[in-house]
């Protein structure tokens, strides 16, 4: 298997075994999740001094804590002794994990404290060199928490590069930013971990189509017209409308559309149009108009902006992906407001929601679709709109309508070439 043979050079065409080969897997897990600045959390989760979450980074259990001297710290949740998770709970706020096998006990921080064994033997091992394995490379951007394995990688700022014009669009609305409600939404599903992904690489196309019941076709209609997707690099991007500068506050406004807004009631309506009013002195007034969709930062987050969710796919294995999913509130809103954006947010996209059950069976039926037997030589297409992503006066990226493929077409190379650097190696 070569990986140049399963991505073509403009990525048009991409091979099912993208999404099935066991061998392609273990691939991206070294040059990917390896490689890569992975989503942890956001610091809301971790406020005080020891505070804590689990987190993933792929496959593998971290702990994201904030330290008794108030930085941000990941460890990997796996006793020096014999490796059992020594933290068990999804989040909380402790001095100390302790292994439950033999009660080695460890800073939040990650250094090792306790040996209660150590008393009873003449040779005293070394606690300073048997802490848990660290995140070598952690960082905040906005609040938004990441990691990586890479000791050598570039700042996160420099990777995050341009996309952070559009994240802000939206961040930087609220003068105290955002924070995550609560534990993530989690479920398992029988797919790869990069068709939830896809599914946020710009394709709002699918609405229409596969929401048609929820999404009402004036809201589609508004998107082709109007509709933008952006890639600032292979792997980042945005899709979002740019509204007109004459619109009215209440079609600007983020949430104001369909059944968001109904369900929403008058007093969320009218914070809505508040912060809209506000947002050109905040954002400048391009951002201000931008009504964003769907984001992605490579390689496994996704930000939906209309219900603001947060949206991780993290592996495990070639064919299953346990999705996680916060519910993301400006922090500064009152909890009147806070409450009703979370119950939206859970109607549409936790893993009940109207439009998340439509998805994941979507996701489950094209792994299905990756596997069938006398198909595999028939890959893919990726093709729409080949081409005619170009530069935009105003906007960071090369820059398209929503019908372009492109998005996903510069996630396939960046993830083409990622693996094939591995490949190359071995």
């Amino acid at each position: 298997m070569q990986i140049a043979d399963l991505v073509n050079e403009d990525a048009s065409l991409v091979s099912r075994r993208c999404w099935s080969d066991p061998a392609v897997y273990e691939l991206e897990k070294r040059g990917i999740f390896g490689r890569a600045w992975l989503f942890l959390g956001h610091e809301s989760q971790i406020r005080q001094p020891g505070d804590f979450v689990q987190a993933y980074m792929c496959e593998t259990p971290v702990i994201l804590a904030r330290g008794s001297d108030g930085g941000v710290h990941a460890s990997i949740n796996s006793c020096t002794h014999r490796g059992l998770p020594v933290c068990r709970a999804s989040h909380g706020n402790t001095k100390r994990f302790v292994c439950p096998y033999h009660s080695w006990s460890y800073t939040v921080e990650g250094d090792l404290v306790t040996i209660p064994q150590e008393s009873e033997v003449k040779c005293k091992p070394d606690k300073s060199t048997l802490g848990l394995k660290k995140v070598p490379r952690v960082a905040s951007w906005r609040g938004l928490v990441f990691g990586s394995f890479d000791e050598n990688i570039i700042p996160l700022e420099q990777y995050l590069g341009d996309m952070r014009f559009y994240l802000d669009a939206f961040l930087g609305r609220f003068p105290a930013g955002i924070e995550f409600l609560g534990a993530p939404h989690r479920w398992v599903m029988d797919a790869n971990w990069k068709l939830p992904v896809e599914n946020q690489l710009g394709d709002v196309n699918h609405g229409a189509f596969l929401h048609a019941a929820i999404i009402p076709r004036e809201i589609q209609d508004q998107i082709e017209e109007i509709g933008y997707s952006a890639v600032t690099t292979p792997g980042h991007g945005a899709t979002f409308r740019l509204m007109p500068e004459a619109a009215p506050v209440d079609e600007v406004a983020w949430g104001m559309e369909g059944m968001g807004a109904i369900l929403g009631g008058e007093e969320v309506q009218q914070y809505l149009r508040e912060v809209q009013a506000r947002a050109a002195e905040r954002v400048g007034e391009l951002r201000a108009r931008m009504k964003g969709l769907t984001y992605g930062v490579y390689p496994n987050l996704s930000f939906l902006w209309s219900n603001t969710s947060f949206k991780v796919s993290h592996p495990r294995g070639p064919g299953k992906v346990e999705y996680w999913s916060w519910a993301a509130v400006p922090a500064d809103a009152p909890d009147s407001i806070k409450k009703v954006l979370r119950s939206n947010y859970s109607s549409f996209f936790g893993p009940g929601g109207i439009l998340e059950q439509e998805d994941s069976e979507v996701w489950m039926q094209q792994y299905r679709g990756a596997n069938i037997d006398f198909a595999d030589d028939r890959p893919f297409y990726y093709g729409l709109g080949l081409g005619e992503e170009e530069p935009h006066p105003d906007l960071p990226g090369l820059v398209s309508t929503t019908a372009n493929e492109y998005f996903a077409r510069a996630f396939f190379q960046r993830w083409r070439d990622a693996l094939q650097a591995v490949e190359d190696v071995e």
